[in-house]
């Protein structure tokens, strides 16, 4: 079976959970950026949980189907439309040979994963068919989709389609605030903000950019931060915020002249010159890659012990979603 894209969406991409373990090659492991919306929608068709499927952000694709097929979509509030009549999320749907299938503009969250029974078919690369845009890498060559696209969907038995109607517990499902507040474990360099800065940033509601997208998150809005008089390092600018070199985790936040903090997300790069104040908690990331423009941000410092009896928490949701839906 293969997808016609007949319309290709603002920004709509082939992922899966991603690539680890070449970070240090300076190549990041996209992926979804939500990976419990796009597990929900993996299980709901009979999928394993890290199937290939398409992340679409805000506007969603139009595409046409060439056999009959079982979806599930998951995440933001995309209505899918099945030859212009409205259908269910978090609900596996029948999609007949012929049919196309479009979306409402999102209203509420930003990215939703549509899940194709079989999984999307695009060549494992490093392990993965996640899209790496910056790299050309993986997915469907390397890019976003474009009108006139075709996409091979892995073959799967008539049996699969027997899940149609299948929906998620309400008490399993995702809302999308809004406003949301996002746990940071403070870093390396905070130090080389003065005590009102660092006192500020956290009392401040910051805005979500325009410029906003898989690499990184910028935000706007709070008061600029102020740096301890230092002598820069050799070789690292004038700029206070800048620093010679360091690593940078998924999630760290950068914030270049001490205006606009930048949360770097799974596309990012691994390191460069700017020092980052810390890193937003792994579980709390996806609730930033389902903001729109101008929503809100606040952060609340955590130590390491409750980011990690914070993930915990986390897993220990995925695996009742995945039990529910076994």
């Amino acid at each position: 079976m293969t997808i016609n894209v007949i319309k290709p969406g603002l920004a709509t991409t082939v992922q899966d959970t991603g690539r680890e373990g070449f970070y240090h090659l300076g190549i990041p492991p996209s992926g979804a950026l939500d990976p419990y919306s796009m597990q929900m929608a993996n299980l709901l068709v009979g999928n394993n949980p890290d199937d290939a499927v398409l992340e679409m952000t805000l506007l969603g694709p139009e595409l046409q189907f060439t056999e009959n097929t079982l979806v599930a979509v998951c995440g933001a509030d995309m209505v899918p439309m099945v030859d212009n009549q409205p259908a269910n999320n978090n609900t596996a749907l029948l999609i007949a040979a012929g049919q196309r299938l479009r979306f409402a503009p999102a209203r509420q969250g930003c990215r939703a994963y549509l899940a194709v029974a079989g999984g999307i078919d695009v060549p494992l690369v490093s392990g993965s068919r996640s899209t790496y845009t910056l790299g050309a890498l993986g997915g469907y060559q390397g890019r976003r989709l474009a009108a006139g696209d075709s996409l091979p969907v892995l073959p799967v038995t008539a049996e699969r389609l027997q899940l149609e109607g299948k929906t998620v517990p309400e008490d399993l499902l995702t809302a999308f605030p809004k406003s949301v507040t996002l746990r940071m474990l403070p870093g390396l360099y905070i130090h080389r903000l003065t005590e009102t800065a660092v006192d500020n940033f956290f009392a401040d509601t910051w805005h979500v950019s325009t410029e906003a997208d898989r690499t990184g998150y910028r935000l706007k809005g709070g008061t600029p931060l102020t740096f301890k008089p230092e002598e820069p390092p050799f070789g690292a600018g004038s700029d206070p915020s800048n620093i010679v070199d360091a690593c940078y985790p998924i999630g760290s936040v950068q914030v270049p002249g001490g205006l606009e903090p930048i949360v770097l997300l799974r596309d990012a790069v691994s390191g460069g010159g700017y020092m980052t104040l810390g890193t937003v908690i792994s579980c709390d990331l996806p609730i930033l890659g389902q903001l729109q423009p101008n929503q809100q941000v606040q952060f609340i410092p955590v130590t390491l012990e409750e980011a990690l009896a914070a993930r915990r928490a986390s897993q220990h949701r995925l695996a009742e979603l995945t039990q529910a839906l076994r």
